[in-house]
């Protein structure tokens, strides 16, 4: 008996040892291609991949903010290329991809992490609106991982990344065409994962919850824009409702690692998308409260579209909301 003790006792210290001494698996020379990676989540992706000597290809309209990004993450030592190129227009998406492709010759892995926040009364949104959003988060990401597809059938073990949101999974109040396109987002997501790994390529679809990025100043509001403004910089610096982004990137280059098929990311999300599956109904009339209490329409206007840099009041900024104004310099969200 005591053998059998020693015996199992040596066989844990072993197990443990190997755990702790054996390589950790990196995405190091790896070619990873982010979109929207010069800000937000995409960059504290870009910085978590950087980390890990990935090369990095990271694509956004903006090239001042890209040169910004660059500057910063050349200092991990890594490739660092940047991709001027509007997502929205499909011949310049394939171009973009194409070169990328010639440049490294594969792709190891590609994150579908660009967006765009509209919040505001149904009443005040357009048709147009949800078109925007949808060329954003449904067919960007569609003609990304197609023009992606040829390039990451080339890796090892090529990996797409979805970034789809809660809102993707919990329709919310006076955000109608963000949610509309992320839910046609992850629908497509957990579709191409079964039919893609007949090609041996893996794909993760995330459901973040609010993240503390400085996003919520570039965020498109209609309605009472101040007022809009204020709720929604009020859940975006909440603990409770919001999480660290370089800790969301973490879990998600892990999760890319694990070729795990689905990531929620915080408990706020995970609750959520728990009442919607377990109690829909109940949810649905919390909801219909929520929106009691959210901004009404003004009775002149609304329909205009401004940023939340313009649209900053008492509430925000504030010291409420000083734990997200404070990340907006630390992920590139300046104006």
């Amino acid at each position: 008996m005591k053998k059998f003790t020693i015996s199992a006792g040596a066989v844990v210290l072993g197990a443990l040892a190997y755990q702790w001494l054996k390589p950790r698996r990196t995405f190091a020379t790896q070619v990873a291609v982010i979109t929207g990676g010069s800000r937000g989540l995409g960059l504290a992706l870009a910085r978590r991949l950087g980390r890990e000597l990935a090369d990095l290809a990271l694509i956004s309209r903006d090239e001042e903010e890209l040169a910004k990004a660059k500057e910063e993450l050349d200092g991990y030592g890594t490739m660092v290329t940047t991709w001027p190129c509007d997502l929205q227009n499909e011949r310049e998406l394939s171009a973009t991809f194409e070169k990328i492709g010639k440049r490294f010759g594969l792709i190891d892995l590609l994150i579908n992490n660009a967006g765009e926040i509209m919040v505001g009364p149904f009443d005040a949104m357009s048709r147009k609106d949800f078109e925007t959003a949808l060329a954003v988060h449904f067919w960007a990401p569609l003609n990304a991982t197609l023009a992606a597809i040829p390039y990451l059938q080339r890796a090892a073990s090529p990996r797409i990344i979805n970034i789809v949101s809660v809102g993707g999974r919990v329709a919310v109040p006076h955000m109608a065409p963000y949610c509309a396109s992320k839910f046609a987002l992850a629908g497509l997501s957990d579709a191409l994962r079964a039919e893609l790994a007949m090609k041996r390529i893996s794909v993760t679809t995330v459901s973040p919850g609010l993240m503390r990025t400085g996003s919520h100043k570039n965020a498109l509001f209609k309605g009472a824009h101040k007022k809009e403004f204020g709720w929604f910089s009020l859940g975006a610096a909440t603990p409770l409702f919001s999480m660290d982004a370089d800790r969301a990137a973490r879990q998600i280059v892990r999760a890319a690692w694990k070729n795990q098929p689905a990531l929620t990311i915080s408990m706020a999300a995970r609750a959520l998308i728990l009442a919607q599956a377990l109690a829909p109904n109940c949810l649905a009339r919390m909801m219909k409260l929520v929106a009691r209490f959210l901004p009404t329409m003004p009775p002149e206007g609304g329909t205009e579209v401004r940023t939340g840099w313009e649209s900053q009041s008492g509430i925000s900024p504030s010291v409420l909301t000083a734990p997200a104004d404070n990340a907006t310099e630390r992920f590139n969200e300046k104006r």
